[in-house]
């Protein structure tokens, strides 16, 4: 299956599926020095889609992939955080991946999410999040 790995950092997600397999399409990734890393580790082809900051992303722009794999920032929902849940403004990010979802037509929707799990996810604001 193809993959799309948004909130990059430096490749988690795409080591784990390509060594089972899979092929990465693309990446997404604001950090410079996380860039430079996967770039150094994984070696991207030049013809995968590369964006920098998913705030300025529209869904026509993500190609197709059967998964799309993320660990969005999780500073306001681990137990070392803020505790804002998915309203703050960094874990709130959640919400944009879902947006980019819902703006592809049902055909070029992933059938496949992988969140990173993140102590607390399903328990911050009372598990309302």
């Amino acid at each position: 299956m193809e993959f799309i790995d948004l909130f990059s950092g430096i490749g988690g997600f795409r080591l784990g599926l390509e060594m089972a397999g899979h092929k990465c399409i693309g990446h997404c990734e604001i950090d410079k020095y996380a860039n430079k890393a996967y770039y150094a580790m994984h070696r991207p082809k030049e013809e995968e889609w590369f964006a920098e900051d998913i705030r300025n992303i529209k869904s026509e722009e993500i190609p197709r992939a059967d998964i799309w794999c993320f660990g969005f920032p999780c500073q306001d929902i681990s137990i070392a955080g803020r505790q804002k849940g998915l309203d703050g403004a960094r874990s709130g990010l959640f919400y944009k991946v879902i947006e980019l979802i819902e703006g592809k037509e049902e055909k070029d929707r992933p059938s496949i999410l992988l969140i990173e799990n993140v102590k607390n996810l399903l328990s911050v604001n009372g598990g309302w999040d």
